[in-house]
């Protein structure tokens, strides 16, 4: 199966880091209200995605995403059915497990450490970057020795103005600086997915019957 799928230079730069951005399917109807049901659909597709980078479905752990400011430290991967309640952001410091955020317009905001120590995946729309959760998450990591002058942090494409009524990518990028990542490690191709539904979801475009791309970063080692 051929997997649509992205990758970014900023981090494909960086010794250890696995990532992948998978895209739309390019054949798979998904236009369902349900979520759930879109996922169950996409999952073969996903599992594929990770068998490219070198992983399993059950070396992914997944957030349950309700748009809150939560975040997790994971140790351990649960697989694709056993999400983490309740939180929109993940952090691991272990190696050989990829953390996954599902996206159809949030921005999936990618973290990781210049010396491979840390990765984190964030899920944040409107809602989670109105409440800071990317700056939630890079204090996590600071205060778990991680500096901020050592991130890199990549965006995915997202929903943009004039499609959507809000900039929050400048927001995430705004809290990414008072955190003191410098801004020339902060990089944003400055896609907007409702403008490009051969490559995307989009949930606004496709008022929500639509289905989700899957991020994915982790960090290899022995």
């Amino acid at each position: 199966m051929k997997i649509n799928q992205s990758r970014f230079n900023s981090l494909e730069a960086i010794p250890d880091i696995k990532h992948t951005f998978i895209l739309r399917h390019p054949k798979l109807p998904v236009n369902l209200y349900s979520k759930d049901k879109a996922l169950e659909l996409l999952t073969p597709y996903h599992e594929e995605g990770i068998k490219a980078l070198g992983y399993s479905a059950n070396d992914v752990a997944v957030a349950e995403q309700v748009h809150s400011d939560q975040v997790y430290i994971v140790d351990t991967a649960k697989g694709f059915e056993s999400p983490i309640s309740s939180v929109d952001g993940l952090i691991t410091f272990q190696k050989n497990l990829l953390l996954g955020i599902y996206v159809a317009d949030c921005c999936a905001v990618y973290i990781a450490d210049k010396h491979s120590r840390a990765v984190a995946l964030v899920h944040s729309g409107k809602k989670g970057s109105q409440l800071g959760i990317v700056k939630k998450v890079l204090l996590l990591m600071n205060a778990n020795g991680v500096d901020s002058g050592d991130l890199v942090v990549q965006l995915s494409p997202c929903i943009r103005p004039p499609a959507y009524e809000v900039d929050f990518a400048s927001w995430i990028r705004r809290d990414c600086l008072e955190c003191g990542v410098p801004a020339n490690s902060i990089h944003d191709n400055l896609e907007c997915t409702s403008q490009n539904l051969e490559a995307y979801y989009s949930y606004r475009s496709e008022m929500g019957m639509t289905g989700r791309m899957l991020a994915l970063i982790g960090i290899e080692g022995n």
